[in-house]
C-alpha cells in the first residue's frame, strides 16, 4: 500500500504518489453553439460547466440551501442538531454564529437535486459523489471524467494552474489563512457537517466565495473560461471508488489542477465537497 499523507484540512488521507496524468489529445477547437449557454466548449471534445454547481429541486426549480446536504433527512437532522449544539461550541465564534435557516420545504419534503451553473451564487457544499452524480444527470449532464476535468482546468495553454505554471498565493481561493472548523470548534479535524462552516469569514471576506468571484483563477478557453476549478470547493469526478479534485478554500495544497483526493468512497460528504458537470 502507498504511504498515506495527512492533509491540513483535518480528515483527508491521500496517496503520496499519483499515477501519471493523462490529458485529452487533439488540437481541434470549439464548435460555435455546440455547448449549452451555461457550459464552456473544451477543444470541441466536451462541454463543462462554467461555474461550480448550485442545486435546485428537479421538480419545481426551488433553490436548495448550499449549507446542508441535498436530502430532506440529512437537512432535518443537521438543522436540529446544530440549533441544539451550536451554543456549546468550543470558541466564541462558534457560540455566536447562527445556524443558517434552510427553506421550509427542504425540511419536510423529499426531493431530487438538479445541478445548475450560475454566476454570483453560493455553490452547494455537503455533496456526496452519489448526490453529485444524481444532480448532474437530472440536468441532462454527467460528472466529468478525471482527464476531462484536468484538461479543462489547465486551459488551452495546458498549464499546471489556471493562470500559469507556478503557484501564486491568492490567485485562486485555496490555501486560505483560516480553517472554518478551527474558527468554530478550535479543531480543524472535527464537526465537518456543521452547516455554519461555509459561512465563516476571514480577513473581511468569506472563506467560500460566490461563483465567479475569483476571476484571476479562470481557466481560459478562447474568449470563454471556466471558474474556480482550483479552490473554493473540491469537486467530485466520475470514479467508481470515489475521487474529488481541485482543492477547497482551506486545503493546504499547491498542486493546482493536479490536486485530488481518493481516500473517501462516493457516499462520503462534508462541507468542502461540491460538483461540476460535463456533457
Amino acid at each position: 500500500m502507498p504511504e498515506l499523507l495527512y492533509l491540513p484540512d483535518g480528515g483527508d488521507l491521500a496517496p503520496t504518489t499519483r499515477p501519471e496524468q493523462q490529458l485529452l489529445p487533439g488540437p481541434w477547437g470549439p464548435s460555435p453553439g455546440r455547448c449549452p449557454a451555461d457550459m464552456v466548449d473544451v477543444r470541441g471534445q466536451f462541454c463543462i460547466d462554467r461555474y461550480e454547481a448550485a442545486l435546485v429541486d428537479a421538480a419545481k426549480g426551488r433553490e436548495i440551501s448550499p449549507y446542508y446536504p441535498a436530502t430532506r433527512r440529512s437537512t432535518r437532522g443537521l438543522y436540529d442538531r446544530w440549533r441544539r449544539d451550536a451554543p456549546q461550541s468550543a470558541t466564541g465564534a462558534g457560540r455566536t454564529l447562527s445556524v443558517p435557516e434552510p427553506p421550509g420545504w427542504q425540511l419536510i419534503e423529499d426531493f431530487a437535486p438538479r445541478a445548475s451553473a450560475r454566476a454570483d451564487v453560493v455553490p452547494n457544499g455537503y455533496l456526496s459523489g452519489v448526490i453529485a452524480d444524481q444532480a448532474c444527470r437530472n440536468a441532462g449532464k454527467r460528472l466529468c471524467k478525471l482527464e476531462e476535468w484536468v484538461t479543462a482546468c489547465r486551459g488551452e495553454t495546458n498549464r499546471k494552474f489556471p493562470y500559469g505554471d507556478v503557484y501564486e498565493p491568492g490567485r485562486c481561493n485555496v490555501f486560505r489563512e483560516a480553517h472554518p472548523a478551527a474558527v468554530l470548534h478550535a479543531d480543524p479535524s472535527t464537526n465537518h457537517l456543521d452547516p455554519r462552516l461555509n459561512l465563516v469569514r476571514a480577513d473581511g471576506g468569506p472563506l467560500l466565495r460566490r461563483t465567479g468571484a475569483t476571476p484571476n483563477c479562470r481557466s481560459a478557453w478562447g474568449s470563454d473560461g471556466v471558474y474556480d476549478m482550483v479552490g473554493n470547493l473540491d469537486e467530485w469526478v466520475d470514479d467508481e471508488h470515489g475521487m474529488f479534485a481541485g482543492g477547497f478554500f482551506s486545503r493546504g495544497t499547491k498542486e493546482g489542477c493536479d490536486a485530488r483526493i481518493s481516500a473517501h468512497p462516493r457516499e462520503y460528504f462534508d462541507y468542502s465537497l461540491g460538483a461540476r458537470c460535463c456533457k
